[in-house]
């Protein structure tokens, strides 16, 4: 079960997964609120609450006399990091390609800037997440490895100097947790990412922009191969 906070943490987190499984169908009204709020244990004032979050994710819309409807999914905001969260356990497999394919489209050009624009500063917090990464792979849990790669990736597009994917790295934090720990399952995988890696961000440090971005593309392809063998996702 999730460790809610708060009340309406749980209200939020419970309808938000229906609509995410589908199980409340796009531009079919949500039940009365009446009926709701007593199916979910809770006061209507608590349950208007948690609609206008999910109103402000881009997954309900409320109207006077019609009441409150799903949007289609084309309106979500799908890098709000609940709508990510419900969706690794909806449609882990299509969340991943899409990572994939939004990596393959960001992190290339953000390497080729970073080996321009990168401060002392921003290659400390390379080499810092690097050497994190290199400490956690020896050991049986993942976690920390993860974490780490993940700071590793969030200082590779701070090191860019575009402030719009720095901010889009916080943003997929949650994405790129599920990610690298689905593609570090596989035995070996951890181990065959360190050298990448290092060469990324000396390519980084050294103003080689082409190396930059292509060892930023291999991490990547070796990624999707991972995935595709990992246990966590049987054929």
């Amino acid at each position: 079960m999730e460790p809610y906070r708060t009340m309406h943490q749980r209200v939020v987190d419970e309808l938000g997964r229906r609509i995410v499984n589908g199980l409340v169908e796009p531009d079919r009204p949500l039940p009365v609120e009446d009926t709701l709020a007593a199916e979910l244990g809770v006061s209507r004032g608590a349950l208007r609450e948690a609609v206008k979050a999910l109103a402000a994710k881009g997954m309900l819309l409320t109207r006077p006399r019609t009441g409150t409807r799903v949007l289609p999914r084309e309106q979500w905001n799908h890098l709000d990091r609940d709508v990510l969260r419900w969706q690794q356990t909806s449609d882990p497999r299509r969340l991943l390609r899409d990572i994939g394919e939004l990596r393959r489209a960001v992190e290339p050009e953000a390497a080729r800037l970073a080996a321009g624009r990168a401060g002392p500063g921003h290659t400390r917090a390379m080499f810092e997440a690097l050497a994190a990464m290199e400490s956690a792979a020896s050991r049986p849990e993942l976690d920390e490895y993860v974490e780490a790669d993940i700071a590793f990736h969030r200082a590779l597009l701070d090191a860019s100097g575009n402030r719009l994917f720095g901010s889009l790295g916080r943003a997929l934090d949650v994405a790129l947790e599920h990610s690298f720990a689905v593609s570090s399952q596989t035995p070996g995988a951890v181990e065959a990412s360190l050298p990448p890696h290092r060469a990324l961000a000396e390519a980084v440090e050294y103003g080689r922009s082409a190396e930059a971005s292509a060892a930023i593309l291999a991490i990547i392809e070796s990624a999707e191969q991972e995935i595709a063998r990992s246990m966590a996702f049987p054929a």
